[in-house]
């Protein structure tokens, strides 16, 4: 069944937009890994030409978030917990270096960016939960002073939201991520750079193992099941 797609308001550019609403779809699973995708199709059901569809595509190539079909048409490109594993050792390090820099400065990070979380991980908006990850750790990001910390970190949470997203369709969040993340804010408001750092490395080699534990028991669970029909 194919992702129900919400028509865009009327705008003499759609590519931006088509780009978002793709990338949603994907992040949250309701264009799951393989799932095939036509111009035609997405731009029937977006309402708009298949112009900026085409075009949001090619930018979805670029970023690795699909891939050729066979035949005809694009599909989701499949997930792989190796470079999952890779983009999780690189995003520790840049979390930990943030996160120093901002403890440095001793940046007391907004409170709201936790109760949203709370509450948000309490629901089951898959969306929101991402989002409300994503804000807490680019409000790190801003607070580290270095904006190619910012700039770096946002080519990474392109794959890291999708996969975030697979894993909540199957197991939600993790009940320590936000007593982590506040463990995290206190410790930079205090200025204690070395347990920032730490904290942050220690908060997403978690997150890492626990993804990548899931994707590879998915994984196996999917080998399996097409092992015993053959």
């Amino acid at each position: 069944m194919p992702a129900k797609l919400l028509k865009l308001q009327s705008r003499p550019d759609y590519v931006d937009e088509v780009y978002r609403v793709l990338l949603d779809a994907i992040s949250e699973g309701s264009l799951a890994p393989g799932t095939r995708i036509v111009q035609e199709e997405i731009a029937e059901q977006l309402a708009v030409s298949r112009s900026p569809v085409l075009q949001a595509f090619r930018l979805l190539k670029k970023d690795g978030l699909v891939e050729d079909a066979p035949g005809r048409g694009l599909q989701v490109a499949p997930l792989d917990a190796r470079r999952v594993g890779h983009l999780y050792e690189l995003r520790g390090a840049l979390d930990a270096l943030a996160a120093r820099l901002a403890a440095k400065q001793r940046v007391k990070l907004d409170k709201s960016l936790i109760a949203n979380g709370r509450k948000a991980s309490k629901g089951g908006d898959i969306k929101a939960m991402i989002e409300a990850d994503m804000a807490f750790h680019t409000a790190i990001y801003s607070a580290s002073g270095n904006p190619l910390i910012v700039e770096n970190a946002r080519l990474h949470w392109i794959h890291l939201r999708r996969v975030m997203g697979a894993v909540h369709q199957v197991v939600g969040q993790r009940k320590t991520v936000w007593d982590e993340h506040a463990a995290i804010a206190d410790a930079i408001a205090d200025g204690n750079e070395a347990l920032a750092a730490e904290l942050s490395m220690r908060h997403t080699e978690f997150a890492r193992e626990n993804l990548v534990q899931h994707m590879t028991a998915s994984a196996g669970r999917e080998n399996g099941a097409q092992g015993s029909v053959t």
